[in-house]
């Protein structure tokens, strides 16, 4: 009996954890990822021309890597958050062909309100509640997730097809 207690509680315990499916299937689907006639210094190049062009900050900017990020507000006590990481890495011997990985994560911030109210404690006749009340607005992260649009981003992979095809200053001649 006495062996019994300490299982039984480490069984309680142990049923507090959320098991959650498998997310992730590895396949072999191009959706983050597309092959450039480019070297990875003018493929990442054209990636932060193509998320400058669209209202992104640049965060970081090499050779071989480019981060941006953009700030959206679909309703007034919401706000999105995208971050786009762009990888660029030789596929070839000669460096003249290069892969581009890229992903995207959104994250979701909502308003949460707290009141506050002021209460003050006299020795003599107790505490004393005053009307006196605030509120704290704080935009609170509520969500975090990778697109897994395929035509979000065949679209990005378009544009920097585009800056890297029309730019001579990444080195690509039309």
């Amino acid at each position: 009996m006495a062996l019994l207690a300490p299982l039984a509680l480490l069984a309680g315990c142990g049923s507090n954890v959320k098991a959650f499916p498998l997310q992730e299937k590895f396949g072999s689907t191009a959706t983050y990822s597309r092959l450039f006639d480019a070297t990875p210094a003018q493929t990442c190049e054209a990636a932060r021309r193509a998320l400058l062009s669209q209202g992104y900050i640049v965060n970081t900017f090499r050779t071989d890597l480019v981060e941006g990020q953009k700030s959206f507000q679909p309703e007034p006590e919401a706000h999105l958050q995208m971050m786009i990481r762009v990888v660029c890495a030789s596929e070839s011997l000669d460096g003249k062909i290069s892969l581009g990985f890229v992903t995207a994560l959104q994250d979701s911030y909502a308003l949460k309100k707290s009141n506050n109210s002021a209460s003050v404690g006299v020795g003599a006749i107790g505490s004393l509640s005053l009307p006196f009340s605030s509120s704290n607005d704080a935009m609170v992260r509520v969500g975090s997730q990778t697109i897994t649009s395929d035509a979000f981003y065949d679209s990005f992979f378009d544009l920097l097809k585009r800056y890297l095809a029309t730019d001579e200053s990444v080195g690509i001649s039309p």
